[in-house]
This record gives structure tokens, C-alpha cells and sequence, in this order.
């Protein structure tokens, strides 16, 4: 079976994406940036990979037409690029318009559960976009999720966040409201499940975990299991921008993702009863297992995606590939370079730096920085990155966002994602002669930008000549 799967670098593509290769199939991935996407992983010859960003009507064409099944599995809900509702919109009608050239049989369409009359901007969006997507020439196959819970998803590590960091907790009324979560492993089985399944076409189903929970509820029995006694207290007049406030500074979430959420948060979100499980043989894992298996992950270090590597920044989007030339002229620049007695060593160190690991030098400026970036809105240092010790071009890492990787080449790119009066690159190269060349390059953006780095010159001379010494040596 030939299988077109959109939205490659996402949360759940990443995990659905080697259980289609394991059953054999051929996989066609759907990437708005091929730099962003990692197909030797995989090493697999049924996976290719095709650059098309859905907003453009002159890149739909690249998509081969000789597909069975398609997964629709956009969305834009953390982006910054617009309304997301547009663009939601727009990426749909384009799909469709490409879908209906080609011999697909089957779309299948991870969409939200929706059961109020009054819905948030994010459930409307997912439930316009399940009506675009309909057609008479291929069958639509619906599944709608509410909080999907796994090692790496947003709820899964907001949760953990608000746990982990708040022994007490004064919060919104909405962790009154009642859901029915699902564990990422059922998630997936209903995915490849439906896949040319007669008896769902054109049909829509929701999924849901076994239980039907509060948020605060959720909050509870997560800290039950981490060992961690927590109390937590409702306060009904707790606007949203406030709740978006407060899961902003908790959460290492955006604020723009912390408003849509919140929103969100306040429709009750339980699934209508329907016989998918039966049809598929499924057996629904309860919440407190969902949340054990997503720990067993993060402990072995085998966290396949995270909903931190989404993009969300707006010159980003212009592709990674317009970012590896970094500018000359019009820059300030700190380079340090040292002699490195052992390369295999220091590229392990370089390859490992950030998040759990630090940055070899000054972690409490480094901190200090990222509370100041969370401050002015920014992403802040907590997002960290996904895995201790791989990493590839697009992941996320603290505010940072990779560009290049490439061990071979022996350089590894960073491009700045906090908040600042101009654009910054940080580089580690090892040339021939087994030399380290750090180099932190800032393109200001008028005085305010000047002003800017002069006033850091001197915590950057320090930070830069620390980092450079304890990775080289």
C-alpha cells in the first residue's frame, strides 16, 4: 500500500510513521522543509520524502498521484504566521484540491472531539477543516482525540511542568472540566487501523481513553504516581488571559499556545459512544498506565517526537536551508577557537549541549537569560530538547533552534529563537587541524540592536571563552 503522510516532522506523524514502515508499507512524507526531516533514521527504501508546503497552490503538484491511503495530520495552532484559522483552512482546501487528482482511496483525518454548541477558536478550526475535506471522490475517515497523552505531547509534559514545578497550586476553574484522555499508543492503533477499512468510510469516530477525568483530576493522579504530594486549589475568578498567563510562566509552552489551549480548556471534550474499538480489536489503556509507558521512554531516552520542535517562529518558516549561510557583513561577531586533543570527544559534547546537560559554562546566566526571554514573551530556556544525546536540524533546543547537524562535516548551527533586537547564530566547526572554532554571530537590528549586544559584550566574553575551554578540553 502506497501511503501519503502529511505533516512528517509532527508530534504524531513521527510516531505513526515507523509502525507504517515496520508493516511494510510505502511511505511518501510530506514536508514543508526537507532540512527539517531525517529520512536516514530510518534507513528504509520504501520511504521518499517531498518538500510541499500546503499554502502554496504551486507545490501541490509534487505529490505523487499514485497514493491509496493519505494522512491529513496539519494543523497550525502554534504558529505565528496569521490566523490559524486561515491557514488551517487554506493548507485543507489545497490538500483536497491535489487529493482529488490522484487514484487515494482514503483520507484519514485526526481532528478534535466535539460535542459542545459553543466551541473554542482550535475545535471550530479542526471541525471546518473535517468539512473541506470531505469529497465524493475518495472516502473521509474522521478520528477525534482530546488530550492525547505520551512521552513528548503538549499535555503530557504541561502536566508534568505544573507537577513537578507547584506543590501548591491556585488555579483557574477550568480544571473542573471534564475529558476523556487517550494514551499516544491507541492513538496510533486507530491511526493505522482505519487504513481502506470499508466500515469507516466516510464516517467520523471519536477516541477516547477508558476514563473520563478532570483536569484537575489529572493533575492528582499524575502526582500520585511521580511520589510527589500536591494540593491544588480552584479560584473562580481567574479570567483567561490570566490562566494564560499562568501556564505561560509555568509551562514551557508559548503564550499565543497557552491562550488556544485555555480556550480549549474550558470545552468539555468526551467521547459519543461508537463500536471503533470493537471493529479494531483495541483495548483502551487507562490514564495512570498512559502516563507509566511515557516515563518508561524518558527514562530509556527513546523520546521519538515532542511538540517543542514545532516551528513557531515566523522567519523560520521561510525553510532552514535560508539560514546556513550565516551573514558577514553588517554583524558583530565573538569568535574563540582552541586546539582540541580529543575531536570524537568534543562533537559528542558539542552534540549533547543544552537542555538536561547545560552549556558547559555559566548555567545560571544561561538561566538568567532564559527567564528574562520568558519575561518579554519569548520561549524561554525551558523547552529544552528532546533527546539527551541525538539531535538533527529543526529540533528545538532551549531557545535555540538547530540548523545544521552534520558530524561528518564536523559543524553544528544554532539560530537564535528568543526575544531580541536582531537575528544570532551560534557555530561550533572542527577543521582539519583539529581546531574548535566557536563563533556567535549577531546581525543587529537598528540601535536598539547595538545597543543590545554592547550591553552583553562583557557576559559574552566571559560565557563564550568558559564554554569553548570545557568542551575542548
Amino acid at each position: 500500500m502506497k501511503i501519503l503522510l502529511t505533516g512528517a516532522t509532527g508530534y504524531i506523524a513521527k510516531r505513526l510513521l515507523p509502525v507504517l514502515l515496520e508493516n511494510g508499507h510505502e511511505v511518501v512524507c510530506c514536508v514543508r522543509d526537507t532540512n527539517r526531516f531525517d529520512a536516514t533514521r530510518f534507513k528504509n527504501e520504501n520511504l521518499s520524502v517531498v518538500e510541499v508546503d500546503f499554502l502554496r497552490t504551486d507545490e501541490i503538484e509534487r505529490i505523487p498521484a499514485d497514493i491509496d491511503v493519505a494522512f491529513y495530520l496539519i494543523h497550525s495552532m502554534s504558529t505565528k504566521r496569521g490566523k490559524f484559522e486561515e491557514l488551517e483552512a487554506a493548507s485543507a482546501f489545497n490538500f483536497k484540491k491535489r487529493m482529488q487528482q490522484t487514484r487515494v482511496r482514503q483520507v484519514v483525518y485526526l481532528s478534535g472531539i466535539v460535542n459542545e454548541k459553543e466551541l473554542s477558536k482550535h475545535l471550530s478550526s479542526r471541525k471546518n477543516v473535517e468539512e473541506i475535506l470531505s469529497s465524493s471522490t475518495y472516502a473521509l475517515t474522521t478520528l477525534r482525540a482530546g488530550i492525547i497523552v505520551g512521552s513528548g505531547s503538549a499535555s503530557f509534559e504541561i502536566i508534568r511542568d505544573l507537577v513537578e514545578k507547584m506543590p501548591v497550586m491556585i488555579a483557574p476553574r477550568w480544571l473542573n472540566t471534564r475529558c476523556q484522555p487517550i494514551a499516544i499508543r491507541n492513538v496510533i492503533q486507530f491511526l493505522s487501523g482505519v487504513m481502506l477499512k470499508p466500515e469507516t468510510f466516510n464516517r467520523s469516530f471519536d477516541i477516547g481513553g477508558p476514563e473520563i477525568l478532570t483536569y484537575k483530576e489529572m493533575l492528582l493522579r499524575f502526582a500520585k504516581i511521580r511520589g510527589l504530594p500536591r494540593w491544588i486549589g480552584i479560584l473562580p475568578i481567574m479570567t483567561p488571559r490570566l490562566s494564560s498567563y499562568w501556564l505561560f510562566f509555568v509551562t514551557s509552552i508559548s503564550y499565543s499556545l497557552a491562550c488556544h489551549l485555555v480556550n480549549s480548556m474550558k470545552v468539555e471534550v468526551v467521547c459519543h459512544d461508537n463500536e471503533l474499538e470493537q471493529m479494531l480489536g483495541i483495548v483502551p489503556i487507562t490514564y495512570d498506565k498512559s502516563i507509566e509507558l511515557a516515563f518508561d521512554k524518558i527514562e530509556q531516552h527513546q523520546v521519538l517526537s515532542s511538540w517543542k520542535d514545532a516551528l513557531t517562529s515566523q522567519p523560520l518558516s521561510k525553510g532552514l536551508s535560508q539560514f546556513i549561510e550565516v551573514p558577514v557583513y553588517g554583524c558583530y561577531k565573538d569568535i574563540k577557537t582552541r586546539k582540541v586533543a580529543d575531536t570524537a570527544r568534543a562533537l559528542e559534547k558539542i552534540w549533547s549541549i543544552g537542555g538536561e546537560n547545560g552549556w558547559y559554562f555559566a548555567d545560571l546566566l544561561w538561566n538568567i537569560r532564559g527567564f528574562i526571554d520568558r519575561i518579554v514573551g519569548g520561549v524561554g530556556i525551558r523547552r529544552g530538547r528532546t533527546s539527551p544525546g541525538e539531535i538533527t536540524a529543526g529540533d528545538a533546543l532551549d531557545f535555540w533552534r538547530v540548523i545544521l547537524a552534520d558530524k561528518e562535516e564536523k559543524r553544528f548551527l544554532l539560530y537564535a529563537e528568543m526575544k531580541m533586537p536582531g537575528e544570532g547564530w551560534l557555530e561550533f566547526s572542527i577543521d582539519k587541524a583539529n581546531i574548535l572554532h566557536q563563533t556567535a554571530t549577531f546581525r543587529p537590528y537598528g540601535i536598539w540592536g547595538r545597543l543590545y549586544w554592547y550591553f552583553f559584550l562583557p557576559f559574552h566574553g566571559l560565557i563564550f571563552r568558559g564554554m569553548i575551554h570545557n568542551i575542548a578540553e
